[in-house]
């Protein structure tokens, strides 16, 4: 657990290993578009059918949600944005570094279970 300041803002972050995690990854929709909303909904069921636990929110900032997220110690954002609308990628947030890369929107629930497989492989070989 850690607690910093962000612009000022007291901001919680809980840096749980991805394996323990009980919510492996917030799935969010830039902003209400529906046509976005309805493509994060997808991803979240999806990712739930692989037995990855997601979690939909469409509400307030990005920001906020990301900030959300990190206080509960969700490792991974996914979020849809105009750009998954042209070539169906969506960005990948990483909670403890704040990067951020683009996948395939397709390869969503094996790049987390594998990203889930990494951390615990690295408890191993610490």
């Amino acid at each position: 657990y850690v607690e910093t300041e962000k612009r000022g803002e007291k901001y919680n972050l809980l840096r749980l290993p991805a394996y323990i995690a009980p919510i492996k990854a917030g799935v969010f929709p830039l902003v209400n578009d529906d046509r976005l909303c309805k493509i994060a909904r997808e991803i979240e069921r999806e990712m739930r059918l692989e037995g990855l636990q997601a979690f939909y929110d469409d509400t307030g900032s990005i920001g906020r949600r990301y900030a959300r997220m990190d206080e509960i110690g969700t490792p991974f954002c996914i979020t849809v944005d105009f750009t998954t609308l042209e070539d169906d990628t969506v960005t990948v947030r990483y909670r403890d570094t704040t990067e951020q890369e683009r996948i395939k929107r397709k390869d969503v629930p094996s790049f987390i279970k594998n990203q889930i497989s990494e951390s615990l492989k690295n408890v191993f070989n610490d």
